[in-house]
């Protein structure tokens, strides 16, 4: 997939530093802005699968850009402008150093989680008796550290506090926000016929300013199931219809690999590839109704330095 966007090593007027993330590539432009690039590139399991998804990086990007758009009355975000189909230029926030994962349902880890037995997650008890993608009586917060390297851990609220990640005062409103986001979130799916299953958010600070960061809403960061035949499928214990990064851990799981040592990760075929990136394009689609544009790949890393270029030089 030579038009894949795996890596980047750009050098933009004004930069410091650059940080490559698992998925995304970020330039510090003179401390004052971030050039966030969301690269083709596919995480599973806290491991960076070896091909590239054609359009992968567009559609997150525009995906976050959107919900950044829609949601900025709720809480500041950093966002300042989207200068290409797979950038996002914006505030150069200090990062809190937890995540906010919102959960409306038992699914996923949560799901792995209390099928082994465990009734309490992140300080949330779970009740006894709840099947997998049941829908909690209300939303629960089970946040994680920020790893650097491996595997983020799930932690609570009194822990975080007593560990100083966050003051008591902050936590309190990420935790607002976090409830809002996912409301807001969760009504917007439900226009497009699809549930917010669950999802995570990221904030940082700036001047002593809360501001939301990073994606919100995309495939990578949250799971969506369809509305349409949720409730018979729970009633059978079939698994949901969903658009998520779900069915490629699901892959790599039936291929034997779940990020453990010494497990290698399956060949990832063309065919397969381009049904990951039709996957994408259809939560796309899907979560904003809109049809899906295919940038111009010819010269992607040409496209994108000019870009990026211009927009540093017009501010």
């Amino acid at each position: 997939m030579s038009n894949t966007i795996v890596r980047t090593n750009f050098n933009f007027p004004k930069q410091k530093s650059v940080y490559h993330g698992k998925v995304r590539d970020v330039y510090n432009i003179d401390d004052e802005l971030m050039v966030m690039i969301v690269s083709d590139r596919i995480s599973a399991f806290d491991v960076v699968l070896p091909e590239g998804i054609p359009y992968k990086g567009q559609v997150l990007n525009q995906i976050a850009s959107k919900f950044l758009d829609a949601t900025a009355d709720i809480v500041p975000n950093w966002k300042m402008a989207s200068p290409d189909p797979m950038v996002t230029v914006g505030h150069k926030c200090e990062p809190f150093k937890v995540e906010m994962v919102i959960r409306g349902y038992l699914t996923g880890h949560a799901w792995r989680e209390y099928r082994d037995g465990k009734r309490s997650l992140c300080g949330n008890s779970l009740p006894e008796g709840m099947v997998e993608n049941q829908k909690f009586e209300k939303p629960i917060i089970t946040p994680t550290t920020k790893a650097d390297v491996g595997h983020d851990e799930d932690i609570s609220r009194e822990e975080i506090m007593a560990q100083g990640l966050v003051s008591k005062e902050d936590y309190e409103m990420l935790e607002k926000y976090t409830f809002a986001l996912f409301q807001r979130g969760t009504e917007m799916a439900a226009d497009k016929g699809l549930i917010l299953v669950d999802t995570k958010y990221e904030f940082g600070k700036k001047d002593g300013k809360i501001y939301l960061i990073d994606e919100i809403h995309t495939p990578d960061s949250s799971r969506y199931f369809y509305a349409n035949g949720y409730a018979e499928r729970l009633a059978k214990g079939e698994a949901q219809k969903q658009l998520s990064k779900e069915f490629v851990r699901q892959w790599l799981i039936e291929n034997g690999f779940q990020g453990k040592e010494g497990q290698k990760v399956p060949y990832m075929s063309p065919e397969f590839v381009n049904s990951v990136s039709e996957r994408y394009i259809e939560l796309y689609e899907s979560i904003t109704g809109e049809k899906f544009i295919k940038a111009d790949i010819a010269n992607v890393m040409a496209r994108i330095e000019k870009n990026v270029t211009n927009f540093i030089g017009s501010v």
